[in-house]
């Protein structure tokens, strides 16, 4: 959940976090390092002083046994010189024992609870055991009452390399200093590890912001990259060897573009005047025909003595008039829709203009509705009444005959757009054409040309605005939206 959550988040933030964390990371595996480390430093230190410690233990019980020539006389002699023995504690501040071979103890200052145990004298398995090690030494960890502390058996030998005895040397580790110095270490590490971290902060903060900079012109260009737009390339000075070969790879792909939307316009234009140009031709055959029918009856009909020559003749210039009107509607609508002029854009009321269009249709089939006292944006006034009368008229003809026309034209202003919409009760739009509804499609009627909505979609391109419409049996509805 948390990695899918780290990808959802910008890259210039993952950046950051992601160096955050590395230092952190450092930091912590570092100060472990160093903790690990300074107990081993400690551990050595304190296994180093017991040893010179024993050691000088041992060459001054040496020279005590060697000097009261000790070797010779029993163990109960040892007893009398116990004071040069004790006097030993205080020159070097440490308790020991000694004990004989057969593990009695010939003098004590300290004895863990396990020699007590045993009656003041050592095991002798443990004696055997010290006896055959080959370093002559065995050391131990102790758990008394008295806390936990290293305790060191070691074989004292004459000049020949004998034993004549053993040395029991307890070793209490004096950690106040070394804790008291890993203190102030780690006090002093943590400051430098605060600083580092506010450092990482400062420095991920502007090299994320660097990084992502390349990135970020990137995707604003690919955002306003579109097939129907003028693309510009990607000029970014001093990029990271990675982005400028994508920024490369871009600028390729906006020249092939540039081809393409090329050749598409080309292709398009090209098709769509054949269509049109079949569109017109169809709708010029339309009054040919009854034309060329009237002719052929006005020759059968007529004669040179008909008295009724001067009606017939009026009726058949009456016909012609008409077919001749049709055609010169075909014409004048082909001639709007090829020479749709560019939009002349000024700041403008659209509740206003809307208003005013809207007055031209007469009767009460039509209401209009807006929240707002004024809506100011900028468009073209003619053609947006243009796109008004176009959307109503075509409304009106939709109705079913004999039904009262009810339309609903609102405008409704957002956060960044505003959106029109008109709603009529006609017959809805049929499946077959649905997809067709813009297209510049000559109607069937025996009115109009089916340019209407083309025009007005082409109208509201012109704008960078949008059309939708929804459609059923009981109506159906167009909605504009335009940017403010």
């Amino acid at each position: 959940m948390a990695i899918n959550l780290f990808r959802r988040i910008s890259l210039r933030t993952q950046i950051f976090i992601s160096m955050i964390l590395l230092v952190f990371l450092a930091c912590l595996l570092i100060l472990v390092a160093t903790f690990f480390q300074y107990q081993n430093e400690s551990i050595d230190y304190n296994i180093f002083r017991l040893n010179r410690k024993e050691n000088q233990l041992l060459k001054q019980i040496d020279y005590l046994v060697e000097k009261n020539d000790l070797l010779k006389k029993s163990d109960s002699i040892w007893a009398q010189y116990e004071e040069e023995f004790r006097a030993v504690i205080k020159i070097h501040n440490v308790n020991y024992s000694v004990f004989n071979l057969e593990g009695n103890p010939l003098f004590t200052s300290f004895l863990p609870l396990k020699i007590i145990a045993n009656n003041y004298a050592l095991e002798e398995d443990f004696l055997k055991a010290l006896l055959t090690n080959s370093d002559s030494r065995i050391l131990e960890e102790n758990n008394d009452e008295i806390g936990k502390f290293q305790s060191s058996y070691s074989l004292l030998k004459d000049s020949f390399g004998d034993p004549y005895g053993v040395l029991f040397f307890p070793y209490f580790e004096d950690v106040s200093f070394s804790e008291n110095e890993l203190n102030t270490f780690l006090q002093s590490l943590y400051q430098i590890y605060l600083l580092m971290l506010v450092v990482a902060i400062i420095m991920a903060y502007f090299i994320s912001k660097y990084i992502s900079r390349s990135l970020e012109a990137f995707r604003e260009k690919i955002d306003q990259t579109g097939l129907l737009k003028e693309n510009e390339k990607i000029e970014l000075k001093n990029a990271p060897r990675d982005i400028a070969s994508l920024i490369n790879s871009y600028n390729k792909m906006i020249d092939e573009l540039e081809k393409s939307v090329t050749l598409l316009a080309r292709t398009q234009r090209e098709q769509a005047w054949q269509e049109m140009a079949k569109q017109v031709a169809h709708e010029i055959k339309n009054p040919l025909t009854p034309m060329r029918l009237s002719v052929q009856s006005f020759q059968r009909r007529f004669s040179d003595d008909d008295p009724n020559n001067a009606k017939k003749i009026d009726e058949f210039s009456q016909i012609l008039l008409e077919q001749i009107d049709t055609m010169s509607d075909v014409a004048n609508a082909f001639s709007d829709f090829a020479t749709l002029p560019k939009p002349k854009m000024v700041k403008s009321d659209l509740i206003e203009i809307t208003r005013r269009s809207l007055e031209i249709f007469e009767g009460d089939s039509i209401k209009f509705k807006t929240s707002d006292e004024d809506i100011l944006l900028r468009l073209d006034r003619t053609q947006w009444i243009r796109v008004t009368t176009n959307i109503i008229q075509n409304a009106l003809q939709a109705v079913r005959q004999g039904q009262l026309p009810k339309i609903k034209v609102a405008i409704k202003k957002g956060a960044k757009t505003v959106k029109i919409s008109f709603a009529d009760n006609g017959i809805g739009i049929p499946k077959s054409i649905q997809s067709k509804v813009f297209e510049p499609k000559f109607t069937t009627k025996t009115k109009g040309m089916g340019l209407g909505l083309g025009i007005v979609k082409n109208i509201i391109d012109s704008h960078n605005g949008q059309i939708e419409y929804t459609t059923s049996e009981k109506g159906t509805t167009f909605v504009i939206t335009l940017k403010l």
